[in-house]
Parts: C-alpha cells; structure tokens; sequence
C-alpha cells in the first residue's frame, strides 16, 4: 500500500499517488473479464434489461473513462499499459465485421450513454490514443459515434450524451450535429431549478421541477464543463462562465450533503456508482468554478473514497459489485448491469489536475459536519439540511421532491418521497418497502391496514428550520411496480389530504401532521422514523410516552416519540433488505382510533448518536390554536429558550 501522509492529509492519510494506485488497481482488475481484443468487459453479476452486449460496452466504456483521467498527466509514464490495452478495444468495438463489436447506437439505447464516456476518454488521451491510430481506426471509430446525430433520447440528462458526442466529433473533422447541442443547451435551462441546482428533466404541464438526486452533480453539473472543455473555442460564447457560475453555487450547497469520514446522503436512483458524487467537486476544481478551498475538496474527495474502500466497495477480485458497501442486488435499477458502478469513475475527474494543482499539494480542511453544527435551506429541492458535529449525521427533510411524473396518483418510489434522508440511514430496499412504507413515511392505514402512498406532494412552506407540504393519501389497487420498471402503474384508490410539517432543531424534528377530507371510512395514522441497518440486529427498547428507539453497536440511535395523539409504537425489521447491513429496523408510531378531521398529530424523530428523543420530549412544550379559516397555528417551545411557529393550514 501507498504510505500515508498525515502531515499533508491529517484526517485521511491520502495523497494523490493513493488515487492513482487505486485507479491502476481497477483497471488491471477487470483485464481478467475482458473479451480476447478487450472491446467488451464481461464482469460478473446480474444482467441489464438491455442483455449482456450492451453490459460488455458498457464495462468497456466507464473503465475506459477511468483509464482517460488516469492518462491525461502521466506525461510520458503508462506502466501499466492503459493506453495500449483500451486502443486495441477501441480498434475491435468499432469495427462491424469483429466477434467483438459494439452494438450501434441506432440497435441499443444504452449504448448512447457509453458513447459520451467513450468521447470523453478520447478526448483526454489524444497523445496517448487517438492521435497514434491509424486512419482507417479513427474513421470507425467516428463512424460508430455518428450514429448519435439527431438520434431519440429521453428527455433528461441524455440530451448531454448526444452534445458531447457532436463536440468530439467536431473536435477531429468529422460531422457534427448543431442542432444536438442546441437542444441540449436550451432544455438544460429549462430544467434550472436556480441557486446552482439542475432537475435531471422531469418538466411537465402542473408538476414543476422535482427530479433531484446526485444526478444533478454527476451528470447536469459535468456534461455541459466538459462540453465545453472539449469543444474550446467552439463553444457558444458566455457558456463557459454561465455554468461555472451555477457549479459554484452548487457546490457552496452539495458540502453540507456529506456526513463524518465523507459518507455521501443516500437519497435518489443509480447509488450504485456510488463515489460517482465526487464529480462535481473535481470539476468545480478543474475548472475554476468552486467556492471551497482546495484542501476541503480534497478532503471530501478522499474522505468519500476512502469512506468506500474501507466499507467494503471493493471486493476480493478488486472489482466493484452492484450495490453501496459491498455488494447489495437489490439496490440496482433495472437498467444498471455488472459495469454500470463504474460510472463511479468520474469520482477520478481530479486526475487531470496536475500534481502540483493546490487541491493536491494543500493541507486537508476539516468538513463542514466536522467544524460544528449547522443548518442549510435547500430552496430548489424543497430541503432542509441539518448536521450535527457530534455525531457526524447530515440529516434532509424533504418537502418539495418526489420524482413525481404525474399530477395524480403515483406510487412511492422510496429513494425520492421519503420525508426524510440522512448519510446514516436509508430505507429498505424490498418489495415490502415498496407496497407498505414506513421509515420516514406518514401515512393513512384502511380497515385493512393498508398504508396510503404520499407522492405527488405540493410544497406549502420552506423556512429556515421549518417546512411544510401536502399530498392527497391515495391506495394502490394493484401492485405496486419496482422502480423503472417500464410496468404500468395500478389504479388508485383517493382519500383524505395530509399536510405534514418539520420543524428542525438540532437532531431532532418535530413531524406534524393534518388530515382534512373527504373521509369515506375510518382511517388511523401511522409515522415512521428513520430505518437503521447494521450486520447484527439493532437493539429495540420502548418507552410509555409512547415511543420506541432502535440502536445500533455504533451507538447510532434512531428514536420516535409521541408528543400529540398517538398512543401506539413498534418496530418493523427486515433482514437483507438494506445496502447497509444484513438486519434494519426501523421505528413507528400510530393511533390506536380514527384520526379526527383537522387536529393536529405530532411526534419527535431522531436520528443521532448522541441524543435520544425521549430525553428531548420532556422539554417540549407544544400549543396548538385554531384560526378562523381552520388554519392550525403550532408554538414549539423547545425547553432551552429557542421557540418556532408553524402553520397547517386546511384544504
């Protein structure tokens, strides 16, 4: 192993050299899954819905992404014969008469995705790659990537796929595509949310913009730089320094989305490409368009990477499996194969910094969560941010943010219409989660049992600690599709609306909630706080206010508290349903009897190592007061003299 350096990197020991040794390590670990000309990368694990030819580019084109940043400063040095090895698959994919072809782009639609990696690879190993093959190799090639031109992609961050190819191929002399690029860039307008943050897509007639995920950074934030890097001079004037401006001001908000040891929030699709997270903040460095010191961009990007080195992300073979920690199927889309977590390699982008950049050479700098509590207003995502010193948890209530593609009923999709996220905690990822919802979930239960879903939701209220949204609580009638599936979704039945409030202190949250009809059956409420997972189950201990607390052996504890109108509590647990360990658990609280139209429920959730929810309720003081339009005023008196008001107004 590469030594550590505690004087230049005191809180991870790490230094550039280790980000290039791991970078090595991957590359020759997947050699050994290679086809004979290397053009496809056949790794082990499930396959995509688009079959194992599609899997093999795409094994190909992210590592081959990994090999360009790595390559892009060697100067004259490639011990470990990158450069030769991916050119020789360059050569076999692109040609049409080889067993070892790619698909086109106009046969499989993932390969357009491949396709922008495979550019940007190109791009940033033009000494090493493109500029020693031969001509008869470099036109297949751009003949394969011509396909792109003017081709279908949905309606989101692939738009970047098709501009980025026309950029490469502008760059070389080949035909190009203006009208790709212009889409690209006006849509991506569309989808700018402000304050630095980009939806990926998801503009529709009543819904506004609520797809946001780590998407924003690894794909919204990167593409149109490095669109711009490739493109130079080419590039439309002012699109440069209009979106650094918008990646800096992303940045001032994505540091405080990192917990203790660099643990990322777990939230949105696609976390299996895990440490992919980091590539916004490399290209903020790259390209001048970040507001953070050089020595805490290296600290978080160490701290992430070596977060999952250390947890288990890399297994015996050196490969990445499918999942978070180790490997974890169930956390995968149906689109990601056994090459998709290498979309993890744009965590590399800092490599084509040269060493003597200050984001390599200055001291670390403590994170944010490491520096002292704090609180962050999200106004694009409709999130409110809380990080807690103690104990290293960022926390994110989530009132604005549902992946929602319809104005009606849909079901919950559990990575995006939890009411809250944290970097410790996340739920369960199971046809049960699916169907009955209940970490971080508010919900109606039937005669039956049966818990209503939550999405789509409406923002009402974003304050500094305090927000407020509402949602009509709808049952599904049938079954309730994975995500991404492609199923259709069930028939829906409609109930009452629920608006739901947090009001932040510290690590604790107030959750409040309303019910206002129409009621057509007696209906109870349940609450749920946040699921914890570890390797042996968590501990579970009760309490008569009623609440219930589960804890893990790291003294991570995960705590609801009744405060108004409930009186039951429990735990619901499952074993190999979380990518965070073999056993999760997460806590509840319900009525016993009917909810009554417009009172007000309220409960404390806690998610901390430090402090416990039945110690806080002690303190609280709530009151609630009714104005004349049926709007509820709620004073919280926290007991340490800081007071917030809250209001839940009627339908």
């Amino acid at each position: 192993m590469t030594p550590e350096d505690r004087r230049l990197s005191p809180y991870t020991g790490w230094t550039r050299a280790h980000w290039e040794t791991l970078a090595d390590r991957q590359l020759t670990a997947v050699r050994a899954h290679a086809t004979e000309r290397h053009a496809l990368i056949d790794l082990p694990g499930p396959a995509s819905r688009q079959g194992r030819h599609s899997d093999g580019l795409e094994g190909f084109a992210r590592t081959f992404l990994l090999a360009g940043f790595r390559l892009a400063r060697s100067g004259d040095t490639d011990l470990a014969g990158h450069a030769e090895w991916y050119a020789k698959g360059l050569v076999a994919g692109t040609d049409p008469r080889s067993p070892e072809r790619w698909p086109r782009l106009t046969e499989c639609g993932q390969a357009k995705v491949e396709c922008a990696s495979v550019a940007i690879a190109l791009h940033e190993t033009r000494p090493w790659i493109w500029d020693r093959l031969d001509e008869p190799a470099r036109q297949r090639i751009v003949e394969w990537m011509t396909d792109m031109r003017g081709t279908e992609v949905p309606d989101n961050n692939w738009v970047w796929f098709r501009a980025v190819t026309s950029a490469f191929l502008r760059s070389v002399g080949a035909p190009w595509c203006p009208a790709d690029i212009e889409h690209a860039v006006a849509r991506t307008e569309e989808w700018y949310a402000g304050d630095g943050w980009y939806a990926d897509g998801g503009v529709r007639e009543g819904l506004g913009l609520r797809h946001f995920d780590h998407y924003s950074g690894w794909a919204m934030q990167y593409y149109p730089l490095w669109y711009c890097r490739i493109s130079g001079p080419a590039a439309a004037p002012g699109l440069l320094s209009r979106y650094r401006d918008r990646l800096r001001r992303y940045l001032d908000d994505v540091q405080y989305l990192v917990g203790d040891g660099g643990r990322p929030l777990l939230q949105g699709r696609s976390l299996t490409y895990r440490y992919a997270a980091l590539c916004a903040l490399w290209t903020g460095a790259v390209f001048d368009a970040t507001p953070l010191p050089p020595g805490r961009t290296r600290r978080l990007a160490s701290g992430m990477l070596r977060h999952f080195t250390d947890a288990g992300a890399f297994d015996a073979r050196g490969l990445q499996p499918l999942g978070w920690h180790g490997e974890f199927p169930a956390l995968r889309q149906p689109y990601s194969g056994p090459g998709s977590p290498y979309w993890s390699s744009k965590g590399f982008a800092g490599l084509v910094l040269p060493a003597e950049h200050p984001v390599w050479t200055e001291r670390e700098q403590r994170l944010p969560c490491e520096l002292g509590d704090f609180e962050r207003r999200l106004p694009a995502p409709g999130w409110l941010v809380r990080g807690t010193a103690a104990d290293g948890v960022v926390r994110v209530v989530n009132h604005g943010s549902d992946h929602a593609t319809h104005t009606t009923a849909e079901s919950d999709d559990p990575a995006y219409a939890r009411l809250a996220y944290a970097t410790h905690a996340f739920p369960d990822s199971t046809d049960d989660a699916l169907t009955d919802p209940v970490d971080s979930h508010l919900a109606l239960l039937d005669a039956g049992g049966r818990p209503s879903h939550r999405r789509p939701l409406t923002r009402l209220h974003l304050g500094e600690r305090t927000a407020v949204s509402r949602h009509r609580a709808h049952w599904p009638l049938g079954p309730v599709p994975a995500p991404y599936a492609h199923d259709p979704q069930p028939e829906f039945r409609l109930g009452p609306w629920i608006t739901s409030a947090s009001v932040l202190h510290g690590p604790l949250e107030l959750r409040l909630a309303r019910v206002d009809g129409p009621f057509e059956e007696p209906l109870r409420l349940r609450l749920g706080g946040y699921c914890l997972a570890s390797d042996t189950p968590p501990a579970t201990d009760g309490h008569p206010s009623p609440g219930v607390r589960v804890s893990r052996p790291d003294g991570l504890m995960s705590s609801v508290v009744g405060v108004r109108g409930f009186d039951r509590a429990g735990v619901t647990s499952a074993r190999n349903a979380n990518a965070l360990g073999r056993h999760s658990a997460a806590p509840w609280l319900a009525t016993s009897v009917p909810v009554e139209p417009g009172a007000v429920y309220g409960a404390l959730v806690c998610l901390s190592g430090e402090v416990h929810g039945q110690d806080a309720v002690t303190r609280l003081r709530l009151m609630v007061t009714h104005e004349a339009d049926g709007t509820a005023d709620v004073r919280v008196d926290w007991g340490d003299g800081t007071q917030d008001t809250v209001r839940l107004p009627p339908l």
